[in-house]
């Protein structure tokens, strides 16, 4: 129970990862304000970081990961370009920001009560992408 916890947990894990840097990366390009590009880009990094962790634990159990569904990124990424054309400001990339981030924290948070067998370390790893995207909506804030 624990080792299938474990890895249902870093999968979901791994596809919010691909996710949030998938819309950061739309994001960043249409970005004027150099603070918000580099915070950004700072958070990209930072999930980049864990990452890195979460594909170490993933390899220990042999598991290749999850990719986001297909309907879930192309929903995004035309809610993207359409609220972008009607309004390209730094103001709508903060108000997008702020959506992906509390849809994140809400489906990992979901995910880490889901799998509460789960080892400590992919529970410590989740906790910490919650966090990262709890906080990068905060600093959205002053950008809205």
């Amino acid at each position: 129970m624990i080792e299938e916890d474990t890895i249902k947990l870093l999968k979901e894990c791994d596809a919010g990862i691909k996710m949030g840097v998938s819309s950061l990366d739309d994001m960043i390009s249409y970005v004027k304000d150099e603070r918000l590009k580099k915070i950004l880009e700072d958070n990209r990094a930072s999930h980049e970081r864990i990452d890195d962790d979460l594909q170490t634990l993933l390899s220990k159990y042999h598991d290749g990961g999850k990719n986001p569904s297909a309907v879930a990124q192309g929903m995004s990424w035309m809610k993207t370009n359409v609220k972008m054309m009607v309004d390209n400001s730094d103001s709508t990339v903060a108000d997008l920001t702020v959506d992906g981030c509390d849809m994140g924290v809400k489906s990992l948070s979901k995910y880490l009560n889901k799998y509460k067998a789960a080892d400590e370390k992919s529970k410590d790893l989740a906790k910490r992408l919650i966090k990262l995207e709890s906080d990068l909506s905060v600093d959205m804030r002053e950008f809205l």
